[in-house]
């Protein structure tokens, strides 16, 4: 071990940072760090050929997505479950809704939050057209979370699965998926989460949570353009891939990923266990282990937690602004956060945001639902600050400033 980066040896490893952009829009995308780019760099001008052949240039591609595989299983804490690498959630979610499309039944029902980005929704309300019953698990327009109390009642012998965010993308708020699980398998149920918004701020445990489905994207995990999902084993007994026919059902996770993975991202996402060495100071020789994820992910809740105090402290301080969402900071809240003004539209303060340098965004944020149960105008919705660990309490004060002069 060497000692560890600071904030200032952090962010010169993000090539973007060096620029005059403050970037505070990272749920939508975060920046790459060079160990990411280098990676998908050399990929592509040293070794750009085809897996599966014997030729040894080959064999290096086709160890590189075996790796990265390896490396994803890590990531999530996977056991002997399946990681399936994909070209975003929104896709990895659509395969996987028409995989259960084929094996479920009229009756069988979903149940789906509210508080859910449209990708993990709109995928199952398409089964409906099949006589699967959709039950809508509903949020508390004051406090936000959906209840377990309410997804007790929903929950009977016909359930099938419940799909949620483990993070609302609007409101930053860490739902208990161990809670969920539990209740869910009581009643014969699986588990499907959304990571999107978790997985930049904290370390991913599938096994802890007992989740039987969990989706992120790894272009919000400061990585390439890519998407990965985990399925325990029991899970995807029973469901077919959509790869070609003569690529046998237990082909795994191969069946599931028509095409194959993105050769150069799998490249980049190896690049990301060298940043998270970087940033534990693990030796670059080292295997980037369980160990290594959870410190690296745990250093960067820490990095944020004074980020997200500071902003919420200036949100709170102000009698015109809501935020939508937890309004103080701990262990069950992200970076993601999200208010409305009670006079200027969302889409009005971000317009005057923007030639600011200072990288916002406004809208709803595809969580169409949570801004109509809200009684938010979809097309105006919330204005998002969305924070990582590579940002600073400068930055967070220049958009304080900015607001000031907006609000």
């Amino acid at each position: 071990m060497t000692s560890l980066p600071t904030i200032d040896e952090v962010r010169t490893r993000f090539p973007a940072l060096a620029g005059d952009t403050v970037f505070l829009e990272n749920a939508g995308g975060s920046q790459v760090p060079d160990f990411v780019a280098d990676r998908m760099h050399r990929y592509l001008t040293e070794t750009y050929v085809q897996l599966g052949a014997g030729y040894p240039l080959s064999q290096r591609c086709t160890a590189t997505v075996e790796e990265a595989h390896v490396f994803a299983r890590t990531f999530v804490n996977a056991g002997d479950g399946q990681v399936i690498l994909g070209p975003s959630s929104t896709a990895l979610l659509n395969i996987l809704a028409e995989s259960y499309g084929q094996v479920l039944k009229p009756g069988n029902k979903i149940i789906l939050a509210e508080t859910g980005h449209e990708a993990n929704r709109g995928c199952w309300k398409r089964l409906a057209a099949r006589g699967i019953e959709l039950a809508f698990w509903r949020m508390d327009p004051e406090t936000f979370p959906c209840s377990l109390e309410e997804l007790e009642t929903l929950l009977d012998d016909d359930t099938v699965l419940v799909a949620l965010p483990h993070v609302s993308n609007l409101l930053g708020e860490i739902v208990d998926l161990k809670a969920v699980a539990d209740l869910a398998h009581a009643a014969g149920a699986r588990v499907l989460a959304d990571g999107v918004a978790y997985a930049p701020h904290r370390a991913i445990d599938v096994q802890a949570w007992d989740v039987d489905w969990y989706v992120y994207s790894t272009y919000k995990v400061y990585g390439p353009h890519m998407a990965v999902m985990y399925g325990k084993a029991d899970a995807l007994d029973g469901l077919t891939g959509p790869n070609h026919f003569f690529i046998p059902d237990d082909d795994l996770p191969y069946k599931f990923e028509p095409g194959g993975a993105n050769h150069e991202s799998c490249a980049g996402l190896l690049g990301l266990g060298d940043y998270l060495k970087f940033l534990t100071g693990t030796e670059a020789a080292a295997p980037c282990d369980r160990a290594v994820v959870e410190a690296a992910m745990g250093r960067m809740g820490t990095m944020e937690e004074p980020l997200i105090e500071r902003l919420l402290d200036y949100l709170n301080a102000r009698s015109d602004v809501r935020i939508i969402g937890p309004q103080s900071g701990g262990p069950d809240r992200v970076g993601t956060i999200s208010f409305v003004h009670e006079s200027k539209s969302s889409k009005e303060i971000s317009d005057a945001v923007d030639p600011t340098g200072v990288a916002i965004r406004y809208g709803h944020m595809y969580a169409w639902h949570l801004c109509d149960a809200l009684g938010l105008a979809e097309d105006d919705g919330v204005v998002r600050v969305s924070l990582v660990h590579y940002n600073t309490v400068e930055e967070i004060d220049r958009l304080s400033g900015v607001l000031e002069g907006v609000l």
